[in-house]
């Protein structure tokens, strides 16, 4: 409540108090204390059920946008990042990926290759092409938010248009939302480990719900406290998470590296694994298949980061230092997988069943039984996965899933707000431990959506190098009536070049989803879509740049990147349900960049040079 508020508010008070004269004659104040107390009471509970249940209360302090035209609403998280906020340098970037690739899921990757037949002489180079692959795909996406230093939503009004963007939008967040209830339901393992190290009677507690529950009162404890510690740390800033990133550099090599050696001592070496061969000749078009389908799995592993990057990229201080995750993320990549297989390779030599282990929160596990120093080992273990885990969903799933909840609801929703709701969301509204313990179609949908992600990616690249040859109008990025309307918001040739990718996948989606003989489809289709993330990346180049060249949306090209627009512009060449082939908008009182000739710095806003 506003100091005049409060003031106006003491002044009723006061006129409502019961006025009285004394004996002397003289008039003055007597409040009945308990009369008064009770209406406070009142005044205070009506306040905060008017705070809880009016939208008004709820909404954000209205942002005088520095770029945004007027009457379309936004706040700070949505506008180009200030340069005093731009605290992303070269190591920040290395650090992001050192900890952000060190995972449970990339230990595991190179087992999931094991496991459809091929060795490990197939795995390594697969892994190093295909996070290949997608680092391409991340640079030419990361160099739109290093360059205009704005987020994914926004960047994809260019080639989108205003309104078809909120189908990419709302198709990350999804994404986003879920995957954040996935890795909780891996930190909630770490928990159980932490305190049955701790306490082993934690791991005996009885079970009080219903086998349809899907979790113990075991997990759900875990669960909840893992929620409760993870829960302030997604409500850090991007600009303050270097810390985070240090911790977590310290913390996951130190357990990898030491899950690493106690694993070969144990096996008196590195196993078998180094021996085994393909279950397929090289050379035959089964191995070619395998081989290519496995590469696709690692890139689509990575798919949603080819659309994320700017959402943490616009933060940095040079627009070239992320050229740095074209060489770095295939190494340290690969480097973790083949620290997985050797791991996993020396697992099954004192397994009593002789089968590998893959999770290295299994083998952790294992530590329990080793009396109280294997205990300690297990706890700072477990603990050491905790971190890498809260790290990437704060790095990979909360900060992209805010960012898109800042564009669908500017009015409530900035960053830090949109952290919390994806936490409630991915945590307890799509309750991903049932998931996880009873869908497994759902998960290999889950699994298939980067036959949506990599059309979505490769129409951002083509619009930016290709199409508008990296210069973008900013302000009309935030416009409705700009010139990335198109046609009604809808930019018709990003639709053509998402859907023709998308629709010859989608029988071999259906297969990997309910499984043979309930969907029975040719070879030729398995066979696509065994390679679907590459297919749909260069399919949707190739269409969306044709389609653009062939078909060009002429109002929507610049000669140089417009980071301002001065007073009293008027935009030309746009007209609402039309696209209108007019020859170059007149760019009259605009702040440019691009040559470097003219970048006058305006509102705080860089001269695009980062």
């Amino acid at each position: 409540m506003s100091h005049s508020s409060s003031a106006w508010l003491g002044l009723l008070q006061l006129c409502t108090h019961k006025v009285e004269c004394e004996g002397d004659g003289n008039f003055g104040l007597r409040e009945d204390s308990d009369s008064f107390n009770d209406r406070m009471k009142g005044i205070n509970m009506q306040e905060a059920r008017r705070r809880f249940t009016s939208m008004e209360a709820w909404e954000l302090p209205k942002h005088p946008s520095a770029i945004a035209p007027e009457g379309v609403r936004t706040n700070p998280d949505m506008d180009p990042v200030p340069v005093p906020m731009r605290t992303w340098s070269l190591w920040t970037i290395l650090a992001y990926w050192s900890t952000d690739l060190m995972n449970l899921s990339t230990l595991q990757t190179a087992g999931s290759i094991l496991a459809v037949g091929l060795s490990w002489r197939e795995a390594i180079p697969i892994m190093f092409v295909g996070t290949t692959c997608i680092a391409i795909a991340m640079v030419l996406n990361g160099a739109i938010g290093s360059r205009l230093h704005v987020p994914f939503s926004v960047i994809a009004t260019g080639s989108f248009g205003f309104y078809l963007r909120y189908f990419a939008i709302v198709s990350r967040a999804i994404l986003a939302m879920f995957w954040l209830g996935v890795q909780c339901v891996n930190g909630s393992v770490c928990v159980t480990i932490m305190l049955s190290a701790w306490a082993p009677s934690y791991g005996r507690i009885p079970n009080a719900l219903p086998e349809s529950a899907g979790i113990t009162s075991m997990g759900m404890c875990s669960f909840f406290l893992f929620w409760i510690i993870q829960l302030p740390l997604l409500l850090i800033h991007p600009t303050k998470l270097r810390p985070l990133f240090y911790v977590k550099l310290l913390a996951t090599p130190a357990v990898v590296l030491g899950t690493l050696g106690w694993a070969v001592k144990q096996a008196g070496g590195g196993g078998d694994i180094f021996r085994l061969q393909p279950e397929f000749s090289p050379g035959t078009s089964k191995y070619a298949w395998l081989w290519l389908s496995c590469m696709s799995s690692v890139s689509g592993q990575w798919s949603t980061m080819a659309i994320n990057i700017p959402d943490f990229l616009r933060y940095s201080k040079s627009r070239n230092a992320q050229n740095v995750q074209l060489i770095f993320v295939p190494i340290v990549f690969t480097l973790c997988g083949t620290m997985g297989i050797i791991t996993t390779s020396a697992t099954k030599v004192f397994q009593e069943d002789g089968d590998y282990l893959w999770n290295p929160l299994d083998i952790v596990s294992l530590w329990l039984g080793n009396g109280s120093g294997g205990r300690c080992a297990a706890f700072f273990g477990a603990l050491a996965w905790l971190i890498a885990t809260i790290g990437t969903n704060v790095t990979a799933n909360s900060i992209s899933a805010a960012n898109d909840l800042t564009v669908m609801f500017p009015r409530y929703i900035n960053i830090r707000r949109g952290s919390i709701v994806a936490a409630v969301i991915g945590a307890w509204v799509i309750v991903p431990w049932k998931i996880l313990a009873s869908a497994a179609t759902f998960l290999n949908f889950m699994g298939a959506y980067a036959v949506f992600l990599a059309p979505l990616s490769g129409i951002m690249a083509a619009d930016f190098w290709l199409v508008k040859k990296q210069r973008y109008d900013l302000p009309d990025l935030y416009d409705p009536h700009g010139r990335y309307r198109y046609i009604a918001g809808c930019n018709w040739r990003a639709f053509v070049a998402f859907i023709v990718p998308v629709a010859p996948n989608l029988p071999g989606m259906a297969l990997a989803i309910s499984g043979y003989p309930a969907v029975q489809i040719s070879e030729g289709a398995q066979n696509l879509y065994s390679f679907d993330w590459l297919f749909g990346f260069v399919v949707s180049i190739f269409l969306y740049t044709t389609l653009s060249w062939v078909v060009p949306a002429k109002e929507t090209l610049v000669e140089q990147t417009i980071l301002t627009r001065g007073d009293g512009i008027e935009i030309e060449g746009t007209r609402d349900g039309s696209d209108i082939e007019n020859p170059k908008v007149p760019e009259k009182v605009l702040t440019t960049a691009g040559d470097g000739r003219h970048t006058p710095e305006s509102r705080g806003l860089n001269g695009g040079t980062g």
